[in-house]
């Protein structure tokens, strides 16, 4: 198994998509979201940011839509609750200096515990937040982890939708 899965990020996305960790299968296979039940791909198209429907085996092709991928903690688990806040402590500089490095318009977090880690804030609501990260404006998305049964696809959808109106880079309709 992959000790860590890469980065794919350039300088002046408009938008950098923060999972919390990567899953092992995506770890495994080298490719972000690759999880069987994981959403991220189906819902980052019918929310607009693409124009088709991309396969975590082309996960580099996320580059073309302005749009960047990258974890808060690089060590891959089966679950996130298999980290421990030390992790998100101890990754918090580095991902700061990453996010500010790169300088993306917004950073999104994939849920709220990576982004009440690094913030210190005990709880926040969903979307734009009031406090920037790394110079980027942060928006939380939920999860669009299998495992995150707690939204359907649709809710995903109407949440990602709402991050790439304010993005304004893709325009694409399908859902």
């Amino acid at each position: 198994m992959a000790e860590r899965l890469e980065d794919i990020l350039a300088e002046q996305l408009a938008v950098i998509f923060c999972g919390i960790n990567p899953g092992v299968m995506a770890a495994a296979q080298g490719h972000h979201f690759a999880g069987r039940g994981n959403r991220f791909w189906r819902t980052l198209h019918l929310a607009g940011f693409t124009p088709q429907e991309l396969r975590a085996q082309n996960d580099r092709t996320i580059l073309q839509y302005q749009c960047g991928l990258t974890a808060v903690v690089e060590r891959p688990t089966a679950r996130a609750d298999q980290l421990s806040m030390h992790e998100f402590t101890a990754a918090a500089a580095a991902f700061e200096e990453k996010i500010t490095r790169y300088a993306p318009r917004f950073v999104a977090f994939l849920g709220k515990a990576a982004y009440c880690a690094l913030s210190g804030q005990r709880d926040v609501a969903w979307g734009l937040q009031p406090r920037t990260f790394g110079n980027a404006s942060v928006w939380v998305l939920p999860n669009p982890s299998g495992r995150n049964r707690a939204f359907t696809l649709e809710q995903l959808v109407d949440a990602y939708r709402q991050l790439n109106d304010a993005v304004g880079v893709g325009r694409v309709s399908a859902f």
